[in-house]
């Protein structure tokens, strides 16, 4: 644990220090022994900052956050799902650390008011709220160890979760879901660019979505993953009752 703590650690101070240390005590629920850690967690490549040699940007902690999660969460499912196979515990870990639901997480908690960067945070996809919490569980990992980085992750992740028959059911991708359909019953589909006419200032990706040579659905995101994703959703509820009786 001590050499972590010396790859981790960061003596950087940051302006209002004392705000910032208190407002993320009311988010980890205790209070930070090394501030300066939590401020590298919330700091952005685009500064080019290092210290002693070493890069300081969010992306180290964010992978260490991402494995402790993993780890976290595959416990949980271990515990509380005493008949699952190592295919099913794999499915509804999966559904726990699907992109969006984190996002929705560290968009809950506010995290990208911490962020320090060169870029404007209309610049950010949504992705950078999942991105800092990770980062910020890898923090409180260093900062006090796996036990308070285990009840961070059920306090604020796992809680919704506790039913695993919601998460049975939940679904974790659409897109995902319309394929296997597809196939399965050998029906045609294509997801096809097309032109976006919108006035954002962020560029948007649009994708048209063909069910048997017609046009089910159509969708506009910030990324042609999420276009697609969106599309096939709407298609799941045009085809509800076909795809749920099959």
């Amino acid at each position: 644990m001590n050499w972590l703590k010396k790859i981790f650690i960061k003596k950087s101070p940051i302006k209002n220090s004392g705000i910032f240390c208190s407002e993320i005590s009311r988010i980890i629920g205790y209070k930070p022994n090394n501030t300066p850690l939590f401020e590298s967690a919330f700091t952005h490549r685009s500064l080019n900052k290092t210290i002693n040699g070493e890069v300081v940007n969010y992306e180290r902690l964010e992978f260490l956050g991402d494995a402790i999660l993993g780890s976290v969460i595959a416990a949980f499912l271990y515990k509380n799902a005493p008949m699952g196979d190592e295919g099913y515990l794999t499915q509804m870990r999966s559904k726990i650390v699907n992109r969006a639901y984190l996002n929705s997480i560290g968009k809950k908690l506010q995290l990208i008011k911490f962020i320090r960067s060169k870029t404007k945070i209309s610049n950010f996809g949504e992705n950078i709220y999942g991105n800092l919490l990770e980062a910020l569980i890898g923090a409180i990992y260093i900062d006090a160890g796996f036990t308070a980085c285990e009840k961070f992750i059920y306090q604020n992740i796992l809680i919704d979760f506790k039913d695993l028959e919601y998460l049975e059911n939940k679904i974790s991708s659409y897109k995902s879901l319309f394929i296997e359909y597809c196939q399965k019953h050998k029906c045609d589909f294509k997801f096809e660019n097309c032109d976006d006419n919108g006035k954002d200032p962020v560029k948007h990706f649009c994708v048209k979505l063909h069910f048997n040579h017609a046009v089910i659905s159509r969708a506009r995101a910030t990324s042609k993953k999420k276009a697609e994703e969106k599309a096939a959703q709407r298609a799941y509820f045009v085809l509800q009752n076909q795809i749920e009786h099959h």
